[in-house]
Order: structure tokens, then C-alpha cells, then sequence
């Protein structure tokens, strides 16, 4: 099982992690607590969430996930979380952690949920690789992610945003296809649905998505 190391495990975006709680909450008033219970609506046994931010998901694990591991790198966001944990009718376990490099034993949780997290990694690749490892024969990739835009003027419009994005938005990138990094991890995606994610009504430079399951790769 690998081990993070201290400087592998270190990540601070001090500014977002101020403000983040703010724009959760501000996304759950328009539609996300609705997409989160879809995301983990078929989740059980023990489950990995990678970069679980302020733990906005724990409330809605179903009954019949048995744990949750949570990883946060970001200390601010971490301590958010663990504060969410103790108030979760299920288990869950927060650990300081990368998501290229879980602090999980090879083949031993039946779920990995990626929540608004892999526009945000920096070595996506190794990230999925990673998921791969620790789930189980059988094991499912639960995603729910901002997207490129199929509409070639959306998406042009978010590539000139993305220039100063990931600065202000803790190294989130708009214009990155999730959906096709997961594929290209040989992950089979059994269900997957796309929508623009709209507040009062209007769209925003992150609100096309994906949410969806996929099937551990073979082998």
C-alpha cells in the first residue's frame, strides 16, 4: 500500500479554501444536492471519496455503505470535512491525501466517487490509475464533473476563461474532458448523463456535466 509522502500530500489554496464553502453552498441551492444523492444514490460497501472538500457528500451516502474514506489534501477543506464526518449517520474516515497516491490497500473498497475533482488534479492519469488500484474486481468509478462543451463556441469561450481560472478556483480547469480521461483509463462507463448545470436559469463557464458510473478496467 503506498504512503504519501509529506511533500506529495502537501497542497494549500488558502483563498479557495475560504471561499469554497460559500460557492458550495450557493451550487446547492440551485440543483447539486439533487445531483449529489444521484451520484451516490447506487454507492455501497466501503468507498473512497477523493478530494471531499468540505464533506458536502456525507449526508447522503446511502445506509448501505458500510465506510467511507475520505481524502482531502487541503488542510483547511480536511478540517471542514472531519467536522462533517462526526456528524455523518455512517462511517467515514477522513485522511490527509492525494489522489494520485491513496493511502488504500490494492483491491479492498467496491466504490471510488470523484466529485467536481479531477478538473482540479494535476496528473488526471495517474489519479484514475490509482482509482483502478484500490477497487475491487467488480468495482465502480462513481463520477460528477464539470466538462468540456460539445458547443464549439461554449467551449472556445471556456478555453479564453481557463487562462486565469485555475488561479482563482484552486486549480480547477474548465476545459478539461473528464468523461474521455476516464474512458482512456480503460474504465468501461456503464451510465452517464450530460446537462448544463444552470442558475436562474443561465448557464456558467463550468456547468456543462457529467454524472455517471463506471466499471473498474479488466485485468
Amino acid at each position: 500500500m503506498p504512503t504519501a509522502t509529506a511533500r506529495q500530500s502537501r497542497l494549500r489554496h488558502p483563498l479557495f479554501a475560504r471561499i469554497y464553502p460559500k460557492i458550495n453552498a450557493y451550487a446547492e441551492a440551485h440543483g447539486a444536492v439533487e445531483h449529489r444523492k444521484e451520484l451516490l444514490a447506487d454507492t455501497k460497501g466501503c468507498v473512497v471519496e477523493v478530494g471531499a472538500g468540505t464533506g458536502a457528500n456525507f449526508p447522503h451516502y446511502p445506509a448501505h455503505v458500510g465506510k467511507v474514506i475520505a481524502v482531502e489534501p487541503e488542510p483547511r477543506l480536511r478540517a471542514l470535512a472531519t467536522r462533517a464526518a462526526a456528524d455523518s449517520s455512517i462511517l467515514v474516515e477522513v485522511h490527509e491525501g492525494r489522489a494520485e497516491n491513496l493511502p488504500v490497500a490494492d483491491g479492498s473498497v467496491d466504490g471510488v466517487v470523484v466529485s467536481l475533482v479531477l478538473c482540479s488534479i494535476a496528473d488526471v492519469e495517474g489519479a484514475l490509475a490509482e482509482a483502478a488500484r484500490v477497487l475491487r474486481p467488480g468495482g465502480r468509478l462513481y463520477f460528477y464533473e464539470h466538462i468540456r462543451s460539445a458547443d464549439p463556441r461554449f467551449a472556445r469561450k471556456q478555453r479564453r476563461i481557463n487562462i486565469v481560472w485555475p488561479l482563482l478556483g484552486g486549480g480547477c480547469n474548465l476545459d478539461r474532458d473528464s468523461e474521455r480521461a476516464i474512458k482512456d483509463a480503460e474504465f468501461t462507463i456503464e451510465q452517464a448523463r450530460h446537462f448544463d448545470f444552470l442558475v436562474n436559469g443561465r448557464t456558467t463557464p463550468s456547468s456543462p456535466c457529467a454524472l455517471g458510473v463506471a466499471r473498474r478496467p479488466e485485468g
